[in-house]
């Protein structure tokens, strides 16, 4: 199996799962302080904790709420607007609905599929370049052996040019030596030659 791609597809499960311990951790961190509006209802957001204060405006089944305080009977809480008031008691969950956990988690898998995207394009591009450098790599050690077989005739054809400039000296010397000892080794002829 290509090292590369097991490298890639473990990096992909890593991310999926931090994702995903990331979200599990998350929910039970802001369960303490938010709460969702369950059910198919609308509630009135009221000024105070009754039915006889005046309604501010209302909260939907699935909205995000800050909590503020609890009572028996009521809780405060903060829309996301910014805007404080309180509802009847009973009417928040701790987890966010169905649908607003089916969109995070779609938006966290289409994260992650372009992430995938990204990651198989990165090993497209790595996959070319690793072709590219192979090929570079084939032509380099070819030409290393080239350099390596001229070097090795450089260097032993300087020492033939040696060896022949020397066998040529030694042999001039010897001929040169033989003669000059040739002539200084005759007799001076007393016969005249005509």
């Amino acid at each position: 199996m290509n090292p590369l791609r097991t490298r890639l597809t473990q990096r992909a499960r890593s991310l999926a799962l931090a994702a995903l311990f990331a979200s599990s951790l998350a929910l039970p961190a802001a369960a303490a302080d938010l709460g969702w509006v369950r059910g198919s209802i609308r509630l009135n957001l009221r000024a105070g904790a009754g039915t006889e204060f005046k309604i501010l405006s209302g909260v939907e089944t699935g909205d995000q709420l800050e909590v503020l305080s609890r009572d028996e009977n009521w809780t405060r809480i903060r829309t996301r607007d910014g805007q404080t008031g309180w509802i009847p008691a009973g009417y928040l969950e701790v987890k966010p609905p169905a649908t607003i956990r089916l969109a995070s988690l779609q938006g966290e898998f289409e994260n992650l599929r372009q992430e995938l995207e990204s990651l198989q394009t990165e090993t497209s591009r790595l996959r070319e370049s690793n072709l590219t450098l192979s090929a570079s790599q084939s032509g380099q050690q070819q030409e290393i052996e080239s350099l390596k077989v001229d070097n090795y005739e450089l260097h032993v054809g300087t020492r033939y040019q040696g060896w022949i400039t020397g066998a040529l000296i030694l042999a001039v010397g010897l001929i040169a030596g033989g003669a000059l000892h040739r002539n200084a080794t005759r007799r001076p002829s007393s016969r005249i030659r005509l």
